[in-house]
């Protein structure tokens, strides 16, 4: 089996081509294992050392919807393709076209490579939490279903949604077998922050926890969907396995999500390192980031995903406590 994952050398990209190097073989789409011959990782950066060591892993670096327009990728004998690579929500903001060709064009356009196979291969298309928002002067979204009407309210969760849409009618007309999940908002990442509102609620853990400040811009009172990389890794790997009658309707489906407040996340930080974590947080509210990430919903049912067997996590505690296992030269502070 030969899998191409876009966004390969990012945090969830490399941590998806981890966890399908290690099991080795993959059961696509309801059938008979097969083993893992090769996972193209295609990124604007190199691969992580670890996977550019691997023999099994070939490493494509460049402007994706440019290696589209040359027909580099997808290459041929290609069975599945998860499409990660993204602009993220405060990047689209910013930048409209930045936002249009990352997340409308090159979408289109690796569509349009893999109908070109001829093969029907599968595609795991990440789509967004943000596809929901709440309309100004209309009612509270209350709890988002997976057949909750779309009604995005920025440039990143309208691209994502058309990306859907895109996705269905590819795989209605028979020119793959499309799957598009709705990750939750991801916690807690390493590393640098990024350019997604959301990027602050990584931030407001994993800074304190290496003994830097972090500021918060929204209120104790938020709410969020949350989900750790390991949940989210899951649903992206179930999606490719399930078979057409598990999967059901081609719509995008929710994973499992964990709701929260940012205030109930300021909690944990403190309850796993104490008060000289929670004291490195600074409330500074931003007006633009706050009234975004308000939009999207914090109650999030996932009725399919569960049917598919997906758990979400047991609390944001233990998020956290994932977190430092797996960071461990990441954390300055002392934990309980």
């Amino acid at each position: 089996m030969n899998i191409l994952i876009t966004g390969g050398a990012g945090f969830l990209g490399a941590r998806l081509a981890r966890a399908l190097l290690a099991a080795g073989t993959l059961s696509l789409r309801g059938a008979a294992p097969r083993r893992i011959e090769q996972v193209v990782l295609a990124d604007l950066g190199p691969a992580p050392a670890d996977l550019a060591a691997d023999p099994r892993v070939r490493s494509v670096q460049g402007n994706l919807l440019e290696l589209l327009a040359r027909r580099e990728l997808p290459a041929a004998g290609t069975d599945l393709v998860f499409h990660l690579a993204a602009a993220v929500s405060a990047e689209c903001e910013a930048d409209f076209d930045l936002g249009m060709r990352s997340n409308l064009d090159t979408t289109r356009a690796l569509l349009e490579g893999c109908r070109a196979l001829g093969s029907t291969p599968v595609f795991v298309f990440a789509s967004s939490l943000a596809v929901f928002g709440h309309q100004p002067g209309a009612p509270a979204l209350g709890v988002v279903r997976d057949d909750t009407l779309p009604t995005p309210q920025g440039s990143y969760g309208i691209q994502k949604f058309i990306g859907e849409q895109l996705v269905a009618d590819f795989t209605r007309k028979g020119f793959i077998a499309g799957r598009s999940v709705r990750p939750m908002t991801v916690a807690v990442r390493p590393g640098r922050p990024n350019g997604a509102a959301s990027g602050f609620f990584s931030g407001m853990i994993r800074e304190p926890l290496a003994g830097e400040r972090a500021r918060i811009p929204v209120g104790r009172d938020t709410p969020v969907a949350l989900a750790s990389p390991t949940r989210t890794v899951e649903g992206f790997v179930r999606a490719a396995t399930a078979s057409d009658a598990e999967w059901g309707q081609r719509t995008a489906i929710n994973l499992p999500s964990l709701a929260t407040t940012v205030g109930e996340m300021a909690a944990a930080l403190e309850k796993v390192a104490g008060p000289q974590a929670s004291a490195l947080l600074d409330w500074q509210p931003d007006p633009a980031i706050e009234k975004l990430v308000r939009s999207w919903p914090g109650d999030v049912a996932w009725a399919r995903a569960r049917a598919l067997g997906l758990k979400n996590d047991a609390s944001f505690e233990a998020i956290v406590r994932e977190y430092i296992a797996e960071n461990p030269q990441a954390v300055r502070l002392s934990v309980r």
